[in-house]
């Protein structure tokens, strides 16, 4: 199933290894191109074994599948350049935050199929926390094969567009937070008299062993968190700095404001028409 990317950053990147590693795509039906960073397609080509270049007929040229990768700035002078080019019958998936499926129709200029997403850096890893929504041109098939190119590089859900904004304010820019804790806990770390060769592995292993314990039980977090803190102990003295520092609502205010912020970077991709 042909697949070209248009844009190859590191996101891209992922989802060729992350497709590829699985069997999602093989090597040979992916192509992919960029607005001038010749050297990094050269990479490209020569890790994953993919197709490259610039001749953007060629590129397009009976894809099933097209992945937009550009930075959401670069979108209207992208989609003026590949919208001749793009076969009636494709999927369009695109990784823009914030750009929206009403404006991806409205440069294409003709009914299309459409994914809007929403991964994050995790995919790297294999990792992501990846959302998806699709308009109604999206046949099952399209979006199985969206699901899979998705699947191979972490875990995916379905949600309503209206949806992605919060998405992108929880696991979108998720890894941020948690990278903060991790910050906070290599300084106090430092603070407490471990050397960073001792703490760091403590600090990664000890996040691993907390998400595995979410994902392999019931439970809310608040009863996993309440397990461990024991009256009189050494959890409850440090939780209890973490609620006189108002801890919690700060998290809950930082996702509140990263999904405000992500409406606000799309107000410019909404048809006017309708706002």
């Amino acid at each position: 199933m042909k697949t070209t990317f248009i844009g190859a950053g590191s996101m891209a990147e992922a989802m060729i290894s992350g497709a590829i590693s699985s069997g999602a795509l093989a090597a040979s039906d992916i192509y992919a191109t960029n607005k001038a960073n010749k050297d990094r397609l050269q990479k490209l080509k020569t890790i994953y074994n993919i197709h490259t270049g610039y001749g953007m007929e060629s590129m397009l040229s009976d894809s099933k599948i097209i992945v937009l990768a550009m930075k959401p700035k670069d979108a209207k002078e992208a989609m003026e350049q590949v919208k001749a080019y793009l076969p009636p019958s494709s999927l369009i998936i695109t990784l823009m935050a914030g750009v929206t499926i009403d404006f991806i129709e409205r440069e294409v200029g003709r009914p299309c199929a459409v994914v809007r997403s929403m991964p994050n850096t995790s995919a790297a890893v294999g990792k992501s926390a990846t959302a998806i929504a699709v308009n109604d041109h999206v046949t099952e098939q399209q979006k199985m094969a969206a699901l899979a190119l998705f699947s191979s590089i972490g875990l995916t859900k379905v949600v309503k567009e209206e949806q992605l904004d919060a998405v992108t304010g929880l696991s979108g820019s998720g890894p941020a937070y948690i990278y903060y804790v991790a910050e906070a806990m290599e300084q106090a770390a430092e603070a407490i008299g471990l050397e960073k060769e001792t703490a760091k592995p403590l600090i990664i292993q000890t996040l691993l062993g907390a998400a595995e314990m979410l994902s392999a039980t019931d439970g809310k977090a608040e009863q996993l968190r309440k397990g461990v803190t024991s009256p009189g102990g050494t959890t409850e003295a440090g939780i209890r700095i973490l609620e006189s520092k108002g801890v919690k609502q700060a998290l809950v205010d930082c996702i509140i404001e990263a999904t405000a912020q992500s409406k606000r970077l799309g107000l410019p991709y909404q048809n006017p028409v309708n706002h």
